[in-house]
């Protein structure tokens, strides 16, 4: 996805991977617990959790994590998280759509509204640039599950509506309602998938120069370093001059 993916991209080159990942994991766990709670505890009986656990082994999560993220899930005194999503554009009028996991809704509003406030941006209401994106199912591919011809051929036969290939691998999309079989199907022909969500992909995208670039990266980077935001979307395009210029800034 154009303004997700990049902005990945630009953190890897960065090398914040390993700063990164314990509060992935924490995120991972999160999304594992409220799976579990709000389904059965067994991941063959629960669509949503057997997603949250694949992503999380695809990530290379311990195995005692998952297991004491799912054993959470059914502690009486546990954490009660709800689910919201906050809309607003950032700097150069990107849109960006967040999504959040929250035991305290004001707490986690005020932080998500100062951060678009201090970017330059401004925090809108729920519905107020979510049309601009479809919600869709993402699932990832390393390079090596195949070439080109042979995972679309898969995906095809998969009912996948869309699949972009380049050397980083392999992104395949679907209606949303179909994310669990068609994530099935591509699993039984090419192998364990690198991870597979529900997304919010932008319909369409704004090219964005490094000025532009880099305040809008660095509202992503907050946004995601806050505990309680899963994940962020946006709907910006950027060059690979403005990418490399980003990535050694």
């Amino acid at each position: 996805m154009a303004g997700h993916s990049q902005f990945k991209n630009i953190m890897h080159r960065k090398g914040r991977q390993d700063k990164a990942r314990s509060k992935l994991f924490s995120k991972l766990a999160k999304e594992i617990t409220v799976a579990a709670k709000m389904g059965m505890p067994d991941p063959d009986m629960n669509p949503r959790l057997r997603l949250a656990v694949q992503n999380a082994r695809s990530q290379s999560m311990p195995k005692d994590n998952i297991e004491r993220a799912i054993k959470k899930s059914q502690a009486g005194d546990g954490e009660e998280y709800e689910e919201i999503r906050y809309e607003g554009y950032g700097p150069g009028g990107i849109a960006v759509v967040v999504e959040a996991m929250t035991d305290n809704r004001n707490r986690t509003a005020s932080a998500v509204r100062s951060y678009f406030t201090k970017s330059g941006g401004s925090l809108g209401e729920t519905g107020s640039v979510s049309f601009m994106f479809d919600r869709v199912g993402e699932i990832v591919f390393l390079a090596d599950a195949g070439d080109a011809d042979t995972v679309m051929e898969a995906a095809i036969e998969a009912g996948a509506e869309d699949v972009v290939s380049d050397e980083n691998g392999h992104t395949i999309y679907c209606a949303f309602e179909d994310i669990n079989e068609v994530s099935t199907a591509l699993t039984a022909a090419l192998g364990e998938p690198e991870s597979v969500n529900p997304i919010w992909k932008p319909q369409n995208t704004i090219e964005v120069d490094a000025d532009k670039g880099a305040s809008l990266m660095r509202l992503i980077e907050t946004l995601e370093d806050d505990d309680d935001v899963q994940t962020v979307y946006a709907n910006f395009e950027m060059s690979d001059d403005v990418m490399a210029a980003l990535a050694d800034a």
